[in-house]
C-alpha cells in the first residue's frame, strides 16, 4: 500500500545570529491527502516556536490542491548558543466553512539542523498528528517521529521544577523496549550556583524489585537544559511487560565529591505517579509508535 501523505511544506529558514532572530518563509504545500479524507479544499499553516509557545504565527487561508502562501514570519530572541533547545512546529489545517478547522499533518523541525547564518530551504514532510483537537500537547523533542500524546496539555508550561522528556516504544514482535532520554529542563546544581554536569541512569527491575538491566547516558556538562537524545534497548517479553519497572534517575556529577541525585521517576509496574503510568499504558497501546512525554522529577 502506498504510504499515506500528510503534506510537504516548502520552507525557507533565514537565521540572523547577530539579531538573534529567525525568519521562516512558508512558500507552498504539496502532497496534500485527497479531499475526501481531509474534507476541505482550503488550507492554512500554523507555526509555533517551541518550547515556550509564546511566539506563534499562521498563514492566510489558500484554496486548491497545491496552495501557495509565500509568507514570511519572524521569531525573536532565538539565541544562537541555545539553538539546540528550539524547534518550530508546523501544522497544516484543512479549513471548512462553518466547521471547526481540522489538523491534517504536523512536523517539529529542530533548529539544530539550521545554518547559523544565511538561508536554508528545506522540504518539511508532515506526519500524522496524534493530538486531540483543542489540545495543545507537548513538544516531542526527538529526531524520531514522536507522536504527540493526547492528554499532555499541561506539559511545557514549566514552573521551575526539573523535568525530563522521555520517549518510549515497545515492539511486541521482537520484545524490544526502547527508552529514549531526549532532554532535561531546569536541572539545578544544588550545592553551587553554576549549571550542573548531568547524566541519566536507567534501571530495569522485575516484579520482585530485582535489577534486570542498567545503563546510563553520557555526561552533559554545564547545562541546565541538556539534550541527550540517547536510546537504550531492553529485552522484555510481551508477557513480562506489565511486570517490569523502569527507573530513570538524574545525577549531577560533582568533581572530587560524590554524585548527587537531582531527581527520579519510575514507569511501568511501580510507576511513580499517574502521568508515568499513563505514559506506559499509552506505549503498550500505541503499536510500535514512539510516545514522548515530559515528566516532573521527584526529589530523592
Amino acid at each position: 500500500e502506498p504510504v499515506a501523505k500528510y503534506g510537504t511544506l516548502d520552507v525557507t529558514f533565514d537565521y540572523d545570529s547577530q539579531e538573534q532572530k529567525l525568519l521562516v518563509t512558508v512558500t507552498a504545500v504539496t502532497d496534500i491527502p485527497t479531499y475526501s479524507r481531509t474534507g476541505g479544499s482550503s488550507w492554512q499553516v500554523h507555526l509555533v516556536l517551541l518550547p515556550i509557545k509564546k511566539q506563534r504565527a499562521k498563514t492566510s487561508i489558500q484554496r486548491g490542491p497545491c496552495p501557495v502562501f509565500t509568507e514570511t514570519f519572524k521569531f525573536n530572541h532565538v539565541e544562537s548558543e541555545m539553538i539546540g533547545n528550539y524547534a518550530v512546529r508546523f501544522r497544516l489545517y484543512s479549513v471548512r466553512r462553518m466547521k471547526k478547522e481540522r489538523i491534517v499533518g504536523e512536523k517539529i523541525f529542530y533548529l539544530t539542523k539550521l545554518n547559523l547564518q544565511g538561508k536554508m530551504s528545506v522540504p518539511v514532510i508532515l506526519e500524522p498528528s496524534y493530538s486531540l483537537s483543542g489540545c495543545d500537547s507537548q513538544m516531542s523533542m526527538s529526531e524520531v517521529s514522536c507522536s504527540e500524546s493526547t492528554s499532555s496539555c499541561q506539559s511545557l508550561v514549566h514552573g521551575s521544577a526539573p523535568e525530563i522528556l522521555v520517549g518510549l516504544l515497545y515492539n511486541a514482535t521482537t520484545g524490544r523496549l526502547s527508552a529514549e532520554v531526549i532532554k532535561g529542563s531546569h536541572f539545578k546544581n544544588l550545592a553551587a550556583n553554576r549549571p550542573p554536569n548531568t547524566y541519566v541512569k536507567l534501571t530495569l527491575l522485575n516484579s520482585m524489585g530485582q535489577e534486570m538491566s542498567k545503563c546510563k547516558t553520557s555526561i552533559r556538562r554545564g547545562q541546565p537544559n541538556p539534550v541527550y537524545k540517547e536510546t537504550f534497548v531492553f529485552q522484555v517479553a510481551l508477557f513480562q511487560l506489565s511486570d517490569v519497572t523502569l527507573i530513570l534517575s538524574v545525577y549531577n556529577k560533582r568533581s572530587m565529591k560524590r554524585k548527587e541525585m537531582i531527581g527520579w521517576i519510575s514507569l511501568g509496574l511501580n510507576s511513580s505517579g499517574e502521568d508515568e503510568l499513563n505514559h506506559w499504558t499509552e506505549m503498550k497501546e500505541s503499536k510500535g509508535q514512539q510516545v514522548c512525554r515530559w515528566h516532573t522529577l521527584l526529589e530523592s
